[in-house]
C-alpha cells in the first residue's frame, strides 16, 4: 500500500510518498480501506517535531472508510466487515489502508459521505467539546473565536450561535470575513486592518465570557485582556507558536480568570463520550443543522502541498487527502 511517512523532522519537504506492507489488524483492531483522510494542524506539529513521534512515522490522525478485516477480540464490538466507519486520535491515516482500535471507531450514518465524516471527526468533535464542555456556552454569553474561517472556527461559530451566544471572530481578509458571517458570526474583525482587542473592547465593554484561541503566541495576551471577571481563556492550539510561560498571579490581577489548555482525547476518553459527541456532530451534518466547508481535496501524494497551504493560512474550512 502507499502512505505518507516522515523519516526526519522538518518542513513539508520531509513528507515521503512510499510503499509500505499491508498492515495486519491486531487484537481489538480493524483494518480499514481509507476513502478520505483529514489534514490537521497536529499533523504539522508532529512533522516539525513540536510533538513527539517515533520515526519513521506515518502521519494522519483522522479518516473515514470501510472495514475490510477484523482482528481477534472484536466479535462483541458491534462492527463487521463492510461497515462504513470513521475515527480520530489514532495515527497512520495518510495511507490507503490503516488499522485502528475498534474502541475508537464510530459508524457513519447513511446520509453522511466518507468525505464529510473524515472532515468532521477531529474538528467537529473539537468544536463540540469546546462549546458544550470546556466552557459550556449559555444564552446571552459573549465569546470570541480566533481563526473564525478555519475548520474548527466555522463549526464552533455555528454551535455557539445555536447555544445562544453573541459571537465575535477574527479573520485575515474580507473573503474569510464573509465565510465567518455566513456561519453566524455577529461581529467579524479583520485583524490585518485593526487591533482586534481594541475593536472587541468597543463592542463588548463589559468583557467577554470566553475566548477560544487556536492561534496562541500572537493572540494570547490580548485575548486575556478582553475577559470579564472570572472569564475563561480556552487555548486549544498554537498556529502562531507556543505561548511563553507566564506568572499565574496575573490571572488574579486581571479578574480571577480561568485558563485551560484542553485536548480532544480527554473529552472522548470514554466510549460514552465518544459516541455522544460523534452522534451529535454526524447527526447534525445529516439533518443539515451543521454545515461543513470542505475547501480542498488533494490526492494522497500531494500531502506536502496540503501542509504548505494549511501553514500558510491560505485555507478556510477543511482539507482532505484521497488515497
Amino acid at each position: 500500500m502507499q502512505a505518507i511517512q516522515i523519516l526526519q523532522h522538518g518542513g513539508p519537504e520531509v513528507l515521503q510518498f512510499i510503499d509500505l506492507p499491508t498492515p495486519t489488524p491486531g487484537p481489538g483492531q480493524a483494518l480499514i480501506r481509507i476513502e478520505a483522510a483529514g489534514v490537521n494542524f497536529i499533523d504539522t506539529y508532529l512533522r516539525e517535531g513540536r510533538y513527539a513521534a517515533t520515526l519513521p512515522y506515518t502521519l494522519g490522525q483522522e479518516a473515514a472508510g470501510i472495514i475490510i478485516a477484523l482482528g481477534e477480540d472484536t466479535a462483541a464490538s458491534g462492527f463487521k466487515v463492510g461497515d462504513r466507519v470513521a475515527w480520530t486520535t489514532f495515527p497512520g491515516t495518510y495511507a490507503q489502508l490503516a488499522v485502528a482500535p475498534v474502541a475508537l471507531l464510530v459508524h457513519v450514518p447513511a446520509d453522511v459521505t466518507s468525505q464529510q465524516a473524515a472532515a468532521a471527526m477531529l474538528q467537529g468533535m473539537t468544536a463540540h467539546y469546546l462549546a458544550h464542555s470546556t466552557y459550556p456556552i449559555r444564552p446571552g454569553d459573549e465569546v470570541l473565536i480566533h481563526a473564525g474561517a478555519g475548520g474548527v472556527g466555522l463549526l464552533l461559530t455555528q454551535m455557539a450561535k445555536a447555544l445562544g451566544a453573541r459571537v465575535f471572530t477574527t479573520v485575515s481578509n474580507e473573503e474569510k470575513a464573509e465565510l465567518s458571517r455566513s456561519a453566524g458570526a455577529d461581529e467579524v474583525i479583520l485583524y490585518t486592518q485593526e487591533d482586534f482587542a481594541v475593536a472587541v473592547k468597543k463592542l463588548a465593554p463589559a468583557g467577554l465570557h470566553a475566548v477560544y484561541d487556536s492561534v496562541g503566541k500572537t493572540t494570547f495576551d490580548k485575548s486575556l485582556s478582553l475577559l470579564r471577571t472570572r472569564g475563561t481563556m480556552v487555548l486549544f492550539g498554537g498556529s502562531s507558536g507556543a505561548v511563553p510561560p507566564f506568572d499565574l498571579i496575573r490571572l488574579a490581577q486581571m479578574g480571577s480568570l480561568y485558563v485551560t489548555r484542553p485536548k480532544l482525547n480527554d473529552y472522548i476518553a470514554t466510549r460514552k463520550d465518544l459516541e455522544q459527541r460523534a452522534d451529535d456532530v454526524l447527526g447534525s451534518i445529516a439533518d443539515g443543522t451543521l454545515t461543513l466547508r470542505i475547501e480542498h481535496i488533494y490526492p494522497l501524494s500531494d500531502a506536502a502541498h496540503a501542509h504548505r497551504d494549511l501553514e500558510g493560512r491560505k485555507t478556510t474550512g477543511k482539507l482532505l487527502l484521497i488515497p
